[in-house]
């Protein structure tokens, strides 16, 4: 990562009084960096376009709000969403009122993320995090676009997921359609819905079953105000995987 009053400090120290001068330079561009919280030249570029600097704890509502946008019009699910990741990650108030800042400044699509989105490319559990909420709200109104998909097939990239990585990212949060038709489910929905095969072992089948279930257990999103219609259909869901895990066992004798 270059740090730009530090590479200008030395090249300017440099060439009035050589090396001592560069590393004077050096160090006086480098409390300048850290003041003007420089971290590479797309933070210059946003300077001098009259926008603040981005702060991390603002990044990932900057994402989410020009995923929103990306369509042209933000639905009332994108902002429910967005409420529910401020819910999540159990923002202060101050905090929140930065999320929502934040959001709102994604929605204008001005700011340069590649910087950004590199810094935490060495933390794989923040990287994958974020792309995750933004699956989340990719999905928010139920559909997902080519220019999202672009979007986020970009930002995993410079985040330093695969594109399968990315992808496989997307079927978590996609809505399913019921695997239950004319009130009865086959066996091969139900393998379906837990993500097994037929020759899973079954304590194997019984972890499937435990992860999904803990995922879209309703309880986890009654308190982080979730809409009426997201808990209606959390609560269907689990409904669907009791019913898969227990056909899959009576099947099989378990």
């Amino acid at each position: 990562m270059w740090w730009p009053s530090t590479v200008i400090g030395a090249g300017a120290g440099f060439a009035v009084a050589s090396i001592p001068g560069a590393l004077l330079g050096a160090l006086l561009g480098q409390a300048m960096d850290r003041r003007l919280r420089l971290q590479g030249w797309d933070d210059v570029r946003e300077r001098l376009g009259g926008r603040p600097a981005l702060r991390d704890d603002e990044l990932l509502f900057v994402l989410l709000g020009r995923l929103a946008k990306s369509d042209g019009r933000v639905a009332e699910g994108h902002i429910q969403q967005a409420r529910q990741e401020m819910a999540r990650l159990d923002l202060s108030e101050p905090a929140r009122l930065r999320a929502i800042a934040a959001f709102n400044r994604g929605k204008a699509g001005k700011d340069r993320l590649g910087q950004h989105l590199r810094r935490i490319k060495q933390q794989p559990h923040a990287a994958e995090g974020t792309l995750r909420a933004c699956w989340r709200m990719v999905w928010a109104d139920g559909k997902a676009g080519r220019q999202e998909r672009d979007l986020l097939l970009g930002w995993g990239q410079q985040l330093g997921l695969s594109r399968n990585q990315v992808q496989a990212l997307a079927l978590e949060y996609e809505p399913r359609k019921s695997a239950v038709e004319g009130g009865a489910m086959t066996y091969a929905a139900a393998l379906r819905l837990l993500g097994v095969e037929p020759d899973t072992e079954a304590d194997r089948v019984k972890q499937a079953y435990r992860r999904l279930l803990s995922r879209h257990h309703p309880d986890k999103l009654v308190g982080s105000g979730a809409s009426e219609a997201k808990v209606r259909e959390a609560t269907e869901h689990t409904r669907e995987l009791h019913q898969a895990y227990a056909m899959i066992r009576k099947r099989r004798g378990l």
